[in-house]
């Protein structure tokens, strides 16, 4: 276990520390890392060999939950990557387009493409409670899985707790609320099963 880990599992085990970390490193009006957060950054991401994460990327990571980046693979243009709430891995030899949102807990495979505009996101706000404001009901996570040699089309949505298995494709603009099997084309709203994919197709 590296320093890393072992400074995430100690905030895991101290809910007061971790408040008094987020006071310091977050800016409280615009919701994000402060300027030192992001200059340190690199000191606990691990980004993979000949990887690249392009400069207009909001990388909204602090120190607490874990970003790894795998070799050769990209974040490009106007991303915006936050793992605040969860986890982000990368695998390797993967992209992610231009202007896509990724929201922790997220684990993305190897050889995945990820077109422009995508969200994959693994927090929901809470709002069941008619007697409190929504932003007063706290939130809550359901991992995301990305298996490998995906590719997800322009502009679609990944939802919390959703499982996409690999070899499959989803179509652009499609919004997808349960798991992909492995091998299949999916697209619509919600994404639905579309076509199968074997060695012959």
């Amino acid at each position: 276990m590296d320093n890393n880990e072992h400074l995430r599992e100690r905030l895991k085990r101290s809910p007061r520390l971790k408040h008094l970390l987020d006071y310091i490193i977050m800016n409280q009006r615009d919701a994000r890392p402060r300027w030192f957060v992001r200059l340190m950054a690199p000191l606990y991401q691990h980004r993979g060999r000949y990887s690249k994460i392009y400069k207009s990327v909001r990388m909204d990571t602090p120190p607490y939950r874990r970003f790894w980046l795998g070799r050769r693979s990209v974040v490009e243009s106007y991303c915006c990557i936050n793992n605040a709430v969860g986890d982000i891995v990368i695998g390797d030899h993967t992209r992610i387009g231009i202007h896509c949102t990724i929201i922790g807990p997220v684990c993305i495979g190897n050889h995945v493409n990820l077109a422009q505009g995508i969200t994959v996101t693994a927090l929901n706000h809470n709002f069941a409670d008619t007697n409190k404001r929504i932003d007063e009901q706290g939130i809550s996570t359901q991992p995301v899985v990305i298996g490998d040699d995906v590719w997800i089309g322009a502009n679609a949505v990944i939802l919390p707790g959703v499982t996409v298995g690999s070899h499959s494709v989803v179509a652009a603009g499609a919004v997808v609320t349960k798991d992909v099997p492995e091998n299949c084309v999916v697209g619509g709203v919600p994404a639905k099963i579309i076509k199968q994919l074997n060695a012959n197709s």
